[in-house]
């Protein structure tokens, strides 16, 4: 009997390829993916190649490896592969192309949201103070999301970047992203969005939206890890722009050791900078690999569903959700706020449901195409029983770690 292509296997029939999902209730993959079994023999063959080849390893695969992961990620985003570049991490990433974007009066302008992941806040505060830039934060009124009317009211003709979150950490609102693009190109803005709680949870379509550029990564629901990030430029867009910062893998002939002025390439490696992160690279393709052969059809059919479950659930157990209670505009999150959530959270993990805390969210739970309903309903139950017992008390007063 022929064996079923990847996009015929169950959803069950993949747990198989993650070994943690055998020992412990593995909730969190918005913040770090289950690692995919064969990754272990991805990042084997990148030392088995360092170890059998030494510097000839850069001329027999690995300066090129970044393509192998663009041509799995542009379906999934919805663009071309050559028109994505890699990177550390996103801020790496937002820095490389907001280095190309001109901060002039008057469009010197940036707009984003109160609800933005703080690193990127970080990068734009220090924009506004070395380069001039003006920035208006939209400011959430419920924690939740933002208003599309009001953050569209905000990018006017002064603007010159929107760099937004597509789905907002602490709650998975996601944001209106057509509307916003839409409204940029109306008044020669750019937007920057931020895929990163989207990207292998809901369904992209960048280059149709008319996106200027994205950035994301595979740490989280691509289930890739650390320290492979994209950064997508509309190509034509990106042809006209000359980023600031970049390094010897943007030139066209970076092998010239050409003193410059730089001649940069026509497509996205011109956003590239210094040596790219090899083992990163080795480390992401098989998690995204998975994305794009299970299919964001089917991954944004179960999210939706699991969503609901422990939406209803939590609701029904008093809890308050720290999530959209519209499943159109909920991505693949659900934060319940109880009490003494940091140390609930604490509890949980000792016990092996993996989950996280954040600060005016709650225990965030993120379920994935891998995850069963009866997990769901299980860490919903442990909560419950954990603050009826007091067993979080254990955990008061100890200093808040990692995760």
């Amino acid at each position: 009997m022929n064996e079923p292509s990847p996009h015929e296997r169950s959803l069950e029939d993949w747990r198989s390829e993650f070994p943690i999902l055998s020992t412990s209730t593995y909730l969190i993959s918005n913040s770090l993916g289950a690692m995919p079994r064969k990754t272990k023999e991805s990042l084997g063959e990148y030392t088995r190649i360092w170890e059998e080849m030494g510097v000839q390893a850069w001329a027999e695969g690995w300066w090129v490896k970044q393509n192998e992961l663009t041509t799995l990620l542009g379906p999934i985003l919805g663009v071309q592969a050559d028109a994505i570049s890699l990177h550390q991490n996103v801020a790496v990433a937002s820095a490389v192309f907001s280095s190309a974007v001109d901060f002039s009066k008057p469009r010197n302008k940036i707009v984003y949201t109160d609800m933005n992941f703080p690193s990127l806040m970080y990068l734009y505060n220090g924009l506004a103070a070395q380069r001039g830039a003006e920035i208006q934060v939209v400011e959430s009124e419920d924690g939740i999301g933002v208003p599309t009317e009001k953050l569209l009211a905000a990018i006017d003709d002064r603007t010159a970047l929107v760099p937004i979150s597509h789905v907002l950490f602490r709650s998975a609102f996601i944001q209106d992203a057509k509307a916003i693009i839409a409204r940029a190109h109306e008044v020669g803005a750019m937007v920057l969005l931020d895929c990163f709680q989207s990207v292998g949870t809901v369904p992209l379509d960048l280059e149709a939206w008319g996106c200027h550029a994205a950035t994301g990564g595979a740490l989280k629901l691509l289930c890739g890890g650390p320290g492979a990030c994209f950064l997508y430029v509309n190509p034509d867009l990106g042809k006209d722009l000359t980023p600031a910062f970049t390094g010897w893998m943007a030139h066209k002939s970076p092998f010239d050791f050409d003193p410059g002025p730089q001649d940069l390439r026509e497509d996205g490696w011109r956003f590239l900078h210094g040596t790219p992160n090899v083992p990163g690279i080795y480390a992401a393709i098989e998690g995204v690999r998975i994305i794009h052969d299970v299919g964001m059809a089917r991954i944004r059919e179960h999210s939706m569903h699991q969503t609901a479950l422990l939406v209803e659930r939590a609701q029904a157990m008093g809890f308050e959700v720290s999530a959209p209670l519209d499943p159109s505009v909920r991505g693949g999150t659900v934060a319940v706020n109880v009490p003494h959530g940091y140390e609930v959270c604490q509890e949980l993990l000792e016990r092996k449901f993996i989950v996280d805390y954040r600060p005016r969210a709650g225990i965030r739970i993120a379920p994935h195409f891998y995850t069963r309903d009866e997990e769901c309903r299980a860490a919903l139950d442990e909560i419950q029983a954990i603050l009826k017992t007091g067993a979080h008390e254990k955990h008061k007063n100890k200093p808040h770690k990692p995760g």
